[in-house]
């Protein structure tokens, strides 16, 4: 989150944050890693493993390594509130609440509506005007991060060996290394109702399992290339805060043919494992390709283990979320259809969708185009080619030194897809 600026020496102020964060985390045992700012953990967390214990202690050598100020006992040596020892260069606040008092003094109330550790002491005071539930509910949480899922990884691997096999075959992305966000993106409605049905069912995970409701979250993506069908499976793993494994079974099937079975089975044993996590199989429809045309027997028990695994994994006993994504369904036979609860449709988006998309994508930039026009233009367009419309059109803007998109730059870029699809669409064929 962007913080303002402020009226004190910013150096000061961010070395100011750390060590009443320090002393906060200290007095307050309730207070957790997710208490603390992405920083803050990288200060106070010891080694890899990214495991804490009291008292946290603040050195000259974490501040320069970590925010990258050196010398920062000196950059503060003036404050009445801080004390610096020698040996082993430790600063420490001396007197909380007038430290506390110096600092939102100083500015730096920006810095205490970003960090919930500090707005859990700040929250009493009059004129902080902070809410320590909403600064840690927008805190990124520890879970979210590459460092906690690499954690959980490191400690699967030293429980069982044979699982590091399964993570050769999958891409594993923490939430926090995910671009891609919902608000980003540009849903249906019936997009949105599965979505907000999957955080429902997550919210009453015990309930449901109380009364032997497992079959839900287990979603089939089908529609055209670039209709975001892997953007909205990315996205999710920020809303849900799950890691997401992604697999192409077409790798998986032609790299390592005499283990797939088994192989796929420590692909799923792996996401449960891990979970919460979210399960992503692109090319969903190689495994009916697989099932009609190879005779090879490996081949078909590969495919039968993945249907078993398929069958036997649930969001609600196991904290996974299976999404499958096809660009071609009709040749999914029923075998494979009927294991998905939900079947969720990206068609090419209409007029208005693909205005949307339009402001979305341009969001950060200077466009003076009239969106509903361009947007009737664009017919047949998927998002992914309105986003390289719009990459065209930056860049024809740039080499004419420019930094503003005009229309004559995006009549650019609409030419630039329509001689993509020409050019594939071109029959190469001799006579």
């Amino acid at each position: 989150m962007k913080v303002t600026v402020m009226s004190g020496d910013s150096d000061s102020l961010r070395i100011m944050e750390v060590l009443l964060t320090a002393e906060i985390f200290n007095q307050n045992p309730t207070l957790d890693l997710n208490d603390l700012t992405p920083a803050c953990r990288e200060i106070f967390c010891s080694g890899d493993t990214k495991t804490i214990k009291r008292p946290v202690y603040v050195s000259d050598g974490l501040i320069k390594r970590t925010l990258g100020i050196a010398d920062a006992h000196e950059k503060i040596a003036k404050n009445p509130f801080v004390s610096y020892e020698d040996f082993g260069q430790r600063l420490k606040i001396t007197t909380l609440k007038p430290a506390a008092e110096w600092f939102l003094a100083q500015g730096g109330r920006p810095l205490v509506g970003v960090n919930p550790a500090l707005a859990f002491f700040f929250e009493s005071f009059d004129g902080a005007n902070v809410s320590y539930n909403e600064v840690r509910k927008a805190n990124p949480p520890f879970e979210d991060t590459k460092a906690s899922i690499d954690q959980k990884i490191t400690k699967i691997i030293g429980e069982d060996e044979k699982i590091r096999s399964a993570l050769d075959l999958v891409i594993v992305t923490a939430p926090e290394e995910v671009e891609q966000k919902m608000e980003d993106l540009v849903c249906s409605p019936e997009q949105t109702a599965v979505i907000n049905k999957i955080h429902h069912a997550l919210h009453h995970r015990d309930f449901l399992c109380k009364h032997r409701i497992y079959e839900v979250g287990k979603l089939l993506f089908v529609g055209p290339p670039g209709t975001g069908k892997t953007s909205l499976a990315l996205a999710m793993s920020h809303s849900m805060h799950m890691p997401v494994l992604e697999v192409r079974l077409s790798m998986i099937t032609s790299q390592y043919l005499g283990e797939t079975s088994k192989n796929i089975d420590k692909i799923f044993d792996l996401a449960k494992k891990l979970a919460p996590s979210i399960l992503f199989i692109d090319e969903f429809d190689f495994v009916a390709k697989s099932r009609v045309t190879d005779d090879h027997g490996a081949m078909k028990r590969a495919v039968n283990a993945l249907l078993k695994n398929i069958d036997r994994i649930s969001l609600i006993r196991n904290g996974v979320l299976l999404i499958g994504a096809t660009n071609h369904p009709q040749l999914l036979d029923e075998a494979a259809w009927r294991r998905f609860d939900e079947v969720v449709e990206f068609s090419l988006p209409d007029e208005e969708m693909r205005r949307e998309i339009l402001k979305s994508v341009t969001s950060s930039m200077t466009c003076t185009c009239d969106y509903q026009e361009i947007a009737s233009m664009t017919d047949g367009f998927s998002g992914a080619d309105i986003r390289l419309m719009i990459k065209e059109a930056l860049l024809s803007a740039l080499m004419d030194s420019r930094e503003t998109i005009d229309r004559q730059d995006l009549d650019k870029g609409i030419r630039m897809v329509r001689n993509r699809d020409a050019i594939r669409n071109l029959n190469w064929k001799q006579e």
